[in-house]
Formats: C-alpha cells, sequence, structure tokens
C-alpha cells in the first residue's frame, strides 16, 4: 500500500517569489510551489497539501500558529504516515523544538524543511530538501514502524533532531547543525541512518497534543558591564514566569551580589530560571565553578546542553501545562524528548 505524507505549507523562502514593485521576496502560494516542481508528479508516496491562508513569513511565527500547526497534525493523525512542514528557515529551529514538546509520545516523522533560495531559482537547494524530507517521512522499518518517530529538519543532506538544532548561517546551504547531538541520518546517494541516535517511543500509547503555551518568557544573555538597573526593571515584571538565562563557558555567572539577589527574588516569586551556555557545544555543570555554583544556591536550573529555542519552548510548554512552578522545575531537569543530555 502507498505511504501518504501530509505537506503542511507555512510559507517561507522556498515558496516566495520577487515582488516587482519593492524587488523583495514575499510568500507566494503553494500553487507556484508545485508549478516550479515538475518532480512532484514522479513521486511514488501519496502527498497531500494544506496550506496556511496566507503563507506567512517565518519571522511571524507565534505560540498561537505552533497550536495551529499541533491541531493540524492532531486532526489528522491516523490519515498519513508522516508530515513534512515547509517553513522559513529563521524560526524553524523554534518550530521544531516547540512541536516536539507539544506533540507527546509521537509515533510518525514530522520533518520540518525549506530553502536558502525561493524554489523558482536556478540553484535553489529547496527541491532537494523538500522530496528528501518527503521521503524519509515515508519510510518505515522491516516492522512497519517509521524509520524517524520525532520532530526533524532536514537540511542540505543532514537529518537532525528538532530540538537540538539551531540556525548557524544566514547565506549558506548548511543552515542548520545539532552541536550536541548526533545526525540521525546523512543522506547522500544513500540514505545512512543512525539507528541509535534516533528516539524509540511506546506505540502502545497514543500520541497526546497539547495546544496551551505560556509564553510569559525572557531570554536574558550575560555580558561584561551588564547593568543592574536595567536587570532589575526586567526581572521585576509582574507577569514574568520564566527566563532562560544565557550564562558564560559551564553555567557561570559575575561574583556581583546584586544578580544572584535578583535571581534569588525571582525564583522566591515564583519565576522558574533555566541556565544554558552561550557556548554553541558543551554543558552547564553548576558544581564546577564557583561562579557556577552561586546561581544554583539562588535557585536556578541547569538546562545542561540545551539550545536556546529548546530552552525558551520546553520553559513555554512546562508553563503552560502545570500551574505548579515546583512541578514545572522538576520537569526542566528531564528530558521530555531527548532536547538534554543527561549526566550519568
Amino acid at each position: 500500500m502507498s505511504q501518504k505524507v501530509l505537506i503542511i505549507y507555512t510559507g517561507g523562502t522556498i515558496g516566495m517569489g520577487c515582488n516587482p514593485l519593492t524587488g523583495t521576496l514575499e510568500p507566494l502560494d503553494f500553487n507556484h510551489l508545485v508549478e516550479s516542481m515538475p518532480e512532484f508528479l514522479q513521486l511514488q508516496t501519496g502527498v497531500e497539501v494544506y496550506q496556511f491562508t496566507p503563507p506567512i513569513d517565518s519571522s511571524d511565527m507565534s505560540p498561537r500558529l505552533w497550536a495551529q500547526i499541533v491541531r493540524i497534525i492532531a486532526e489528522r493523525y491516523n490519515d498519513y504516515d508522516g508530515f513534512v512542514i515547509l517553513h522559513g528557515t529563521d524560526t524553524m529551529s523554534y518550530t521544531a523544538s516547540a512541536l516536539s514538546f507539544m506533540l507527546e509520545n509521537l509515533t510518525k516523522p514530522v520533518i520540518l524543511t525549506g530553502s536558502q533560495l525561493p524554489i523558482g531559482e536556478l540553484r535553489t537547494d529547496g527541491k532537494e530538501n523538500m522530496m528528501t524530507a518527503i521521503e524519509i517521512a515515508s519510510m518505515k522499518d522491516l516492522e512497519g514502524h517509521p524509520l524517524v518517530p520525532e520532530v526533524c529538519i532536514f537540511f542540505n543532506g543532514k537529518l537532525l533532531r528538532g530540538n537540538r538544532t539551531t540556525k548557524i548561517n544566514a547565506e549558506g546551504f548548511h543552515a542548520f547543525d545539532s552541536f550536541n547531538h548526533p545526525h540521525l541520518c546523512d543522506v547522500g546517494i544513500n540514505f545512512s541512518f543512525h539507528p541509535h541516535h534516533i528516539l524509540k517511543p511506546d506505540y502502545r500509547k497514543p500520541m497526546v497534543p497539547h495546544m496551551k503555551l505560556d509564553p510569559n518568557v525572557i531570554v536574558f544573555s550575560l555580558f561584561p558591564g551588564i547593568q543592574d538597573t536595567i536587570v532589575r526593571h526586567v526581572l521585576e515584571s509582574p507577569s514574568l514566569r520564566g527566563i532562560v538565562m544565557r550564562t558564560y563557558g559551564s553555567g557561570n555567572a559575575p561574583h556581583a551580589p546584586w544578580i544572584i539577589r535578583l535571581l534569588d527574588q525571582a525564583a522566591h516569586r515564583g519565576v522558574n530560571i533555566i541556565n544554558i551556555s552561550q557556548c554553541i557545544t558543551g554543558c552547564v555543570d553548576m558544581e564546577r565553578y564557583g561562579a557556577g555554583f552561586q546561581l544554583k544556591v539562588a535557585h536556578v536550573v541547569s538546562g545542561y546542553d540545551s539550545t536556546v529555542e529548546a530552552a525558551v519552548t520546553k520553559l513555554m510548554y512546562l508553563q503552560g501545562r502545570y500551574p505548579d512552578n515546583r512541578m514545572v522545575r522538576e520537569k526542566l531537569k528531564q528530558s521530555l524528548a531527548g532536547e538534554i543530555t543527561l549526566p550519568e
């Protein structure tokens, strides 16, 4: 029986065309994309399309739209073998991370892809990215299970765990990487899957969609010379519920009493604070140096080797799901969808 894949077209560079008046790229509808790809007719996999109307620039992606994508997948979950989301690259890692938490116990591939050049351009990377993503989304093992039952990004020959990715290049075709987790598949002439790096879901359990997110979160990045008066205004905001704190090295902060005092006060007001490194590779260890241990004393939770994108969306998801901040902090320490590497 032929496999069926649903393409969810949100917009992005892959489907953009040039506005003759301004000379800028603007999203076009999916018909433009199909007309630029005669290869569509050669697919062995059955493909159907859900299109955002109008298509959006990924800079306008939001928690409301993430919930819409989750709803689209949940309502059609039993009708398709996999899902491919065409998405702009700027916020693709945020969307992939959010979906990995919102689609609990996912048992089918959800693969995000896009392009750095529009599909109508002669040198576009969009055709290969899209066709390969569709092919991977339809692949199954000998037992009939999907080869990659998780949220991924496929780009430039690499299949990556979605909540481990970061956009690393604004111009080159090698736009994404996952520095703290190996590739799930490397694609050349052949597909080289790495099964021991791929999540293994419990196929006996149903997929559980979650729509509610709490976006009252701030990303707070340290730098030499940071001023207490400005930080205090942010951390004392009445609506603030979560802080992703980007620290130095292995999770270190300046020995400045005002920083620790403000963080400790925020934690006692019920603000959830997660510590991730500004380094793209490596892990937070708040017991390694005194500069990190002081944050642990101030009730800051380790984000281990999390990306910014995963930390932000994990906070939104947990805060939307659990009103009890103690539960949020406990769940922050756990790997919910393979987003962090826990110490052994």
